[in-house]
């Protein structure tokens, strides 16, 4: 009997273009406004290219602001309902969230409810393991709603190795990668005079290079794409993706994964087409987003004690990407980066621009630092999460919960 599996897809929505956002909203990339179509349906619909079918979809119906939770369930049912596949597709949203915190309320289990929500990246992720759990899966398979598939076997390789033994590591995660609306795998950017100091862009093509680029077809890897991931229930029952992560949640999760002793597998045929609508923010709040990742991860390396069962992860072992991001020079990097780009605003003459970007170097050295030690909040996280894992391995508790959305 093959390994049964469970594909995530989260979608994320917003309320009508010409409603404008709130303050107390979530910030996502480019959630879809109500008021269009988005990318969902594309992908869902491209699953039926697939030679291998037997697993469960999960559509996580996602509301940037409470007032439209109801209105995002119905959209995205709506978008359900008008696709034809053999594919069994539940959905998942806000309404759903609430009724499976009831029944851990019942259990007195409220404490662990924290762990199981749908506002950002990481809890979002975390809910893409959590659901795979609730069905019984062998196997996670995460992706997002603005790829498409294009190669007929992608599941067929999904399953290929996850579960096994490369000599004689577990093959616990397998990521696979993005190709580019062009077909390429490569990152393209406009080359400006900022990127000189922050080149994420060449260091992250020189990683893929050197992963996806070369034999042998599986190699552990420093970096994985959170839209095409696939995790074992070994890892997934054990390791959760960090909440306080805001950004970069993917590779922060293959970081935790190494500390307690698990690599990450990349399989250098296992592609998906990766179509994402612009993205929304200026150049100096993608930058921000970037400066809370780093420097949050770097203290989640530089806080680590030698404990049982344990592995010390170094920067050096995440080179070129992320690693050159997690060393002493970042706030250099930072800086210079910072000054290049606050200049060019300045030629432009938008002064607000100048001040935002200017302000990222202050955020860097203060708001961007956790206040608590990130290694013990790792550990802390990670030990909640296996217990919400053994309360819900109850057969009663499992059925009443998969009731929820099934």
């Amino acid at each position: 009997m093959g390994l049964k599996a469970t594909m995530v897809i989260p979608s994320y929505w917003a309320r009508e273009e010409n409603m404008g956002p709130k303050d107390s909203d979530v910030v996502y990339d480019h959630p879809i406004p109500l008021n269009q179509e988005g990318t969902l349906k594309r992908a869902i619909e491209s699953i039926n290219i697939l030679k291998e079918r037997d697993f469960n979809l999960v559509i996580l119906a996602i509301a940037n602001a409470k007032d439209i939770e109801e209105r995002v369930e119905k959209k995205v049912a709506r978008i359900i309902s008008s696709i034809q596949t053999d594919v069994p597709i539940y959905l998942f949203g806000h309404s759903q969230l609430r009724r499976v915190h009831e029944l851990l309320k019942i259990r007195g289990d409220e404490n662990f409810m924290e762990l199981l929500n749908l506002q950002g990246y990481s809890p979002v992720r975390n809910m893409c393991l959590f659901l795979p759990h609730v069905l019984d899966s062998d196997i996670a398979v995460l992706i997002d709603d603005d790829e498409v598939f294009e190669d007929p076997y992608f599941m067929n390789k999904a399953k290929e190795f996850i579960g096994q033994k490369l000599k004689t590591d577990f093959i616990g995660a397998v990521a696979g990668y993005y190709l580019q609306p062009d077909g390429d795998w490569h990152l393209k950017a406009e080359r400006k005079p900022w990127m000189e100091f922050w080149d994420k862009t060449d260091r992250m093509n020189e990683a893929f290079e050197k992963i996806i680029d070369s034999k042998p077809r599986l190699k552990e890897t420093p970096f994985v794409f959170g839209g095409n991931m696939i995790v074992h229930k070994d890892i997934f029952t054990r390791i959760p993706f960090d909440p306080n992560m805001t950004r970069g949640e993917d590779i922060d999760f293959l970081i935790n994964m190494k500390m307690f002793g698990y690599k990450f597998f990349l399989d250098n045929t296992l592609s998906i087409k990766h179509l994402p609508p612009p993205k929304p923010h200026p150049i100096w709040k993608q930058l921000r987003e970037d400066i809370y990742r780093f420097v949050f991860e770097r203290e989640k390396l530089r806080n680590q004690e030698t404990r049982d069962g344990m592995t010390h992860v170094s920067p050096e072992e995440l080179d070129p990407y992320p690693g050159a991001f997690l060393k002493d020079d970042l706030e250099d990097k930072i800086s210079r980066a910072c000054r290049a780009l606050a200049n060019h605003y300045r030629q432009e003459g938008t002064e607000e621009d100048v001040e935002e970007t200017l302000k990222n170097i202050t955020i860097a050295r203060s708001d961007a630092v956790p206040k608590e030690n990130a290694f013990h909040h790792l550990i802390h996280i990670k030990n909640q999460w296996e217990q919400l894992m053994t309360i819900t391995s109850d057969i009663g508790l499992k059925s009443r919960l998969r009731k929820v959305f099934v």
